[in-house]
């Protein structure tokens, strides 16, 4: 053991004195040597000279897609829990294939599209323990997608009510995904939950209302909206004040996205588009408005926050359309 140990000196000095001499031959490659170790160190510094706390703390004021393209570390930051979480697009999808509908495999899959890389990335699967089957289309009932219900409130993507092949219900306990633990954990079991969800939305939205088919209920400052469901029949609105306990009537728009203002009881007209035309399902955030009409490889959003409105499509991952849509934290990458 001694011998080993001694051996391993002699060469490890042997070496030392060898790369010495090397450098003294050849003074370029020392300097070659000790810059490319200083830029190691440097690349690992988020910002040269300054310590990552304080750097991460100048790097937060500055937006995720000014960010994005400049380094690998600052893109790796952005993504990280210690950065401020920017908002984006979470999207219930189903296959595009009629035979996967019909199969008592999950025929349904969550994705994230984030903003600032453009890219859909698919959520990790849920809890399989029970497995989860459900149902979206049977053939008994003709070109009708059996309901499944999803909602966000809280920064969480939560999934109420499915289907299951034997049209019983396929969900004992709400399914509910963290962004930023990029984990499904199960809700409890409360009756009270749609009152609790409808509370929490209150808190968060502004009011808008998009299109000629919203089919949609959606809760805001003691204010419930509702419109009646799909199909070719002329669509009406109403709004339940919870504090005059009264109905109230919602104002027909076609194809234009309206936001309400409280202080002047007044729906604010925003935008016109056909890409509005017959809009079933909308969600808002971030100063953006994301809407789909019915089962479409499309969703058109909305930048509510210019003026005027800017409006572009987003597709949906090739073989797959959207169901329903939200606005939620990015996931975190801690392998980016």
């Amino acid at each position: 053991m001694t011998n080993s140990i001694q051996t391993s000196t002699t060469g490890t000095a042997t070496a030392t004195a060898t790369a010495t001499a090397t450098a003294t031959k050849h003074p370029s490659k020392r300097r070659k040597l000790t810059t490319d170790h200083h830029q190691n160190h440097q690349e690992q510094l988020l910002i040269p000279g300054l310590p990552d706390h304080v750097a991460q703390l100048c790097l937060s004021l500055v937006h995720p897609s000014t960010l994005y393209p400049v380094c690998h570390s600052w893109r790796r930051l952005i993504y990280s829990l210690s950065f401020p979480p920017f908002l984006s697009l979470y999207a219930v999808l189903s296959s595009t294939n009629i035979n996967h509908r019909l199969s008592n495999n999950n025929p349904i899959q969550s994705f994230n599209f984030d903003p600032i890389s453009s890219k859909w990335d698919s959520l990790p699967p849920p809890p399989q323990d029970p497995p989860l089957h459900l149902l979206l289309r049977h053939p008994c009932f003709i070109s009708r997608d059996l309901p499944i219900q999803s909602i966000s409130a809280c920064g969480r993507l939560i999934l109420i009510a499915a289907t299951s092949h034997n049209f019983s219900p396929a969900l004992s306990h709400p399914l509910v995904f963290n962004p930023l633990s990029g984990e499904w954990g199960f809700g409890p079991h409360s009756p009270h939950l749609a009152a609790g969800v409808l509370q929490a939305q209150q808190r968060t939205r502004s009011m808008w209302r998009v299109g000629s088919d919203p089919s949609s209920t959606l809760g805001w400052r003691g204010k419930l909206c509702m419109v009646n469901m799909k199909g070719d029949a002329p669509k009406e609105g109403l709004v339940y004040d919870t504090e005059k306990d009264a109905w109230e009537n919602m104002p027909e728009a076609r194809g234009v996205l309206r936001k309400y203002d409280p202080e002047r009881d007044y729906w604010e007209h925003m935008m016109e588009s056909e890409r509005l035309v017959g809009a079933q399902k909308i969600a808002a955030g971030g100063g953006r408005v994301c809407v789909i009409r019915g089962c479409s490889t499309e969703i058109v959003v909305l930048d509510v926050a210019a003026l005027p409105v800017k409006l572009w499509v987003v597709k949906t991952p090739p073989g797959f359309e959207a169901l329903a849509i939200h606005i939620l934290p990015r996931m975190s990458r801690p392998d980016f």
